[in-house]
C-alpha cells in the first residue's frame, strides 16, 4: 500500500555542478526537495521506488545499483541508484538491467537521494515511457502499491515546458493552465484530477510529468493521502513542482 510520497522536477540543472554558475537560481527548489524527501524518510516504509520519465529505448525497471551519469552535460558525475541487491519491481513490462544506465530523470532522483543520504528503505527505479495512455501508468501505479505492506515513491517529473518565449518549447498560452492544474491536483493529492490530464496536450506542452504523475495517481487510489504542495515555479519556463502526500 501507497503511504507516502514525493514528487519533485527532473532537470539536470537541480544538480549545481550541471548548473554551474546559475546554480543559486534553484535553491529553493533543492531545499524543497529535501523537505519531501524528509517526508519520505519519516514514514519508514519497506520500500522505495522512484519513478520518472524516460524515451522508448530506456524506459522499464533499474534495480538497487544501477548508475546513471551527468556526462552528457558537460560534467564528469555519476551516481548511484541505492545499493546493489534490488530485486524486480513486477509485471509492468520492463525487465532488471542494471547494466543499463539509468535516464537522466532516474540519475537526478538518485542524486537527491544520495544528497539526502537515503538509508531508509531499499530502492529500486521505474522509468516510464513519457506516452503511455493514463490507464496503463494507473495500472504500473497499483501494482506498485501491491507490492508491500508500506510503499513510498520518489515521483520525477515537470510541468511545461511553454511558460516563455525563452522555454524549450518557446511560448504556449495553454501551458499555464495546464501547469495551475497539475500544481492543484499535486497539491491537493487530487489522483482523479492527475489521471484526467490529457496525454496529448502534455505531450504539446512538453510536460514530462504527466506519465510518472499518473503511475502515482494509480498507487494512491484508496490510501487516502493528504497533499502538500511545496514549491511552485517556472524558472527558464518550464513549470517545477515540488510536493509531498503522506
Amino acid at each position: 500500500m501507497l503511504v507516502v510520497a514525493a514528487v519533485c522536477p527532473c532537470p539536470p540543472l537541480l544538480v549545481p555542478e550541471v548548473a554551474t554558475g546559475a546554480a543559486p537560481e534553484l535553491d529553493a527548489a533543492r531545499a524543497a526537495c529535501t523537505d519531501a524527501l524528509g517526508v519520505l524518510a519519516a514514514a519508514r516504509p519497506d520500500r522505495l521506488y522512484v519513478v520518472g520519465p524516460a524515451g522508448e529505448d530506456a524506459h522499464g525497471v533499474f534495480p538497487a545499483g544501477s548508475t546513471g551519469t551527468f556526462a552528457g552535460f558537460g560534467v564528469d558525475l555519476s551516481v548511484r541508484l541505492g545499493d546493489d541487491g534490488g530485486r524486480p519491481v513486477g509485471d509492468d513490462g520492463g525487465r532488471p538491467a542494471a547494466d543499463r544506465p539509468l535516464p537522466v530523470s532516474l540519475a537526478v532522483g538518485a542524486w537527491l537521494l544520495g544528497r539526502a543520504g537515503w538509508a531508509d528503505a531499499p530502492i529500486e527505479g521505474l522509468a516510464v515511457d513519457g506516452t503511455a495512455a493514463p490507464d496503463v501508468c494507473a495500472g504500473i501505479g497499483r501494482g506498485l502499491a501491491d507490492s508491500a505492506e508500506r510503499i513510498a515513491l520518489l515521483v520525477m517529473g515537470d510541468g511545461s515546458a511553454c511558460r516563455t518565449v525563452k522555454a524549450p518549447g518557446y511560448l504556449d498560452e495553454r501551458a499555464a493552465g495546464f501547469d495551475a492544474e497539475a500544481a492543484r491536483a499535486l497539491g491537493a493529492a487530487d489522483a482523479a484530477a492527475l489521471l484526467a490530464l490529457e496525454p496529448e496536450l502534455a505531450y504539446e506542452l512538453k510536460a514530462a510529468g504527466r506519465a510518472p504523475w499518473q503511475v502515482l495517481a494509480g498507487a494512491a487510489q484508496g490510501a487516502d493521502l493528504d497533499g502538500r504542495l511545496l514549491f511552485e515555479d517556472a524558472p527558464y519556463g518550464v513549470g517545477y513542482f515540488v510536493a509531498a502526500w503522506s
